[in-house]
């Protein structure tokens, strides 16, 4: 007779008001690959919430626990009270727990003085580490929509730094203009010299006479070039382009508000839903200035900065 093996029973509760779809699909796949079952499926949410995403919650066979909204955090303590009430009639061995909300650190302390082993799924870019030290064990899953919105536009500043990988964009292409004017200074210099050599036989003689008015004309032209310089090199990239496009108040120059650029770049489509705008501009740190408490945010591009 072949001997019966235990079954860790395992229990999924889901905050799906504070992640995205694709971070609870991504959970539900993982904790399946993980256990090999899940008992319990389960995810708290209010009623917008339920009617959006009632196609993924059928296809991962979760059944939506819908919240008629008390307050702020009445979706989480119908979560909590839920989970103790499991945790006594069920007796799961897991506990996994969808959410990057610090404020269940008291029930994962209680479900672990219930036997539990209590593990955390968050979305990267919305988990503090307090949040992280109460869970037995606690992955950070990547919102697929924010990581391509980003992607998009970092893809577009790509190509300027793809030339000089070890620069920052702004100053490669500085450098490619200073050495587009240096080129064009050598050769005003050098062209005295080609056409006295060609109308003098005596070499000798011939680059001694052009050098004494080649002088000025190299001052000339490295003046032309600082004179023309800023106005090439303050001009934005694709990136920052769509990025000014997208919030104009950016383009005066002066501090604005890093929610109201977020927000404008979400409605752009530059920016997913949970995407963070400071991820964003850590790859545009040439052309933009974070500014923190309160946050804000400048083009650095502007005239006078």
């Amino acid at each position: 007779m072949t001997p019966i093996t235990a079954i860790t029973r395992v229990m999924l509760l889901i905050d799906a008001d504070n992640v995205s779809s694709d971070v609870i699909e991504q959970a539900a796949q993982r904790t399946m690959a993980e256990y090999g079952a899940i008992h319990v499926r389960r995810a708290y949410c209010n009623a917008e919430t339920a009617l959006k995403q009632q196609a993924l919650f059928k296809r991962l066979s979760v059944r939506p626990m819908v919240n008629i909204s008390a307050g702020k955090n009445s979706t989480d303590i119908a979560l909590a009270v839920d989970a103790i009430d499991l945790v006594i009639a069920e007796r799961p061995h897991v506990v996994v727990l969808v959410s990057s909300d610090s404020d269940f650190a008291p029930l994962v302390i209680r479900l672990r003085e219930k036997g539990c082993r209590v593990c955390g799924i968050g979305q990267q870019g919305k988990t503090g580490e307090e949040t992280v030290g109460v869970y037995d064990d606690f992955i950070d899953l990547a919102h697929k929509s924010a990581s391509s919105a980003t992607t998009r536009v970092a893809s577009i500043a790509a190509p300027r730094a793809a030339a000089a990988p070890r620069q920052p964009a702004r100053k490669a292409a500085s450098n490619r203009l200073a050495a587009k004017f240096s080129d064009k200074a050598s050769q005003a210099d050098e062209l005295p010299v080609a056409r006295a050599t060609s109308s003098a036989p005596n070499a000798q003689s011939t680059p001694v006479a052009p050098r004494a008015p080649a002088a000025p004309r190299k001052t000339a032209s490295r003046s032309a070039a600082r004179k023309n310089a800023p106005v090439k090199v303050s001009a934005p990239s694709e990136a920052a382009e769509f990025i000014l496009n997208a919030a104009p108040a950016l383009r005066s120059g002066t501090d604005v508000p890093l929610n109201d650029v977020a927000k404008a770049l979400r409605t752009a489509g530059l920016l997913g839903k949970h995407g963070s705008s400071l991820k964003l501009f850590d790859k545009l740190t040439d052309e933009f200035a974070v500014l923190q408490h309160p946050d804000r945010i400048r083009w650095t591009g502007a005239p006078g900065n």
